[in-house]
């Protein structure tokens, strides 16, 4: 499975944005985690924006990361949201629970 985390840097908004491209499983999660960890600590981070409109797998480990970064309060995703997402989160009643923008852009300034 392929799959690249990028952090984008800093405009001083206090925005940390992370980028997912491709399949994120239970075995290929490991960039993300260390990503929305350091976001986390990031002292100076008021929202935590996930670009996952590049995602073309995700499973329930994914959402497991996803639901832990929501619990911080700070978390917005970023769309549009790929297939692959829409159906976990149809799949588990857990898309009302995320606030979605259309862009990184619109995430910033919710």
């Amino acid at each position: 499975m392929e799959q690249e985390v990028l952090v984008l840097p800093d405009e001083g908004d206090g925005v940390r944005v992370i980028v997912c491209v491709g399949e994120f499983d239970q075995d290929t999660l490991e960039a993300f985690r260390k990503a929305a960890n350091a976001a986390v600590a990031y002292p100076a981070a008021r929202r935590i924006v996930l670009d996952v409109s590049r995602l073309t797998f995700a499973d329930s480990s994914m959402l497991n990361e996803m639901l832990r970064l929501l619990r911080t309060g700070r978390l917005v995703l970023a769309g549009p949201l790929p297939p692959s997402l829409e159906r976990v989160f149809e799949l588990t009643g857990a898309g009302p629970l995320f606030p979605t923008a259309e862009s990184v852009e619109a995430a910033r300034t919710l």
